[in-house]
């Protein structure tokens, strides 16, 4: 019989989903890759800005070396939250100056243009949001 490490792994059950929390290695250089995903994340914080500022920022980012960064989809970015965690659902271990606001993703909202997705980092949801309003930026590489 095959054992899992919980040690890794936090399976947390939200809503009947289960969320599979990160596992997360700090790369020393402003970022954190997570082994389970593949996905290697910016540490820091990038501020508030609007939907086409926050993918413009992202394709521009040189960090560690990388020049590849790119804004995270939705299932992405909700893939870093912690279900468990609460006011910011996310690992501050790994990401010390994460906010308890909305994160943009890459994701347009499907019934509505004009919206993208956000993931709330009070709480690991996701909303609809207007792209011209301000949210939190965090860049990934890798994936897709």
């Amino acid at each position: 019989m095959k054992k899992i490490s919980m040690l890794a792994v936090i399976i947390v059950l939200f809503s009947g989903v289960a969320v599979i929390a990160g596992d997360f290695t700090d790369n020393g250089d402003g970022t954190v890759t997570d082994a389970n995903t593949g996905l290697m994340w910016q540490q820091g914080e990038a501020g508030s800005m609007n939907w086409e500022d926050a993918l413009t920022y992202c394709e521009a980012l040189s960090l560690a070396g990388y020049t590849d960064w790119r804004l995270p989809n939705i299932e992405e970015l909700k893939s870093i939250t912690d279900n468990s965690l609460y006011m910011p659902a996310i690992d501050t271990k790994y990401f010390p100056e994460a906010q308890s606001l909305y994160y943009w993703s890459s994701t347009t909202d499907p019934s509505s243009a004009s919206d993208a997705l956000c993931a709330v980092f009070s709480d690991g949801l996701s909303v609809s949001y207007f792209k011209s309003g301000p949210c939190y930026v965090r860049c990934v590489r890798g994936g897709q």
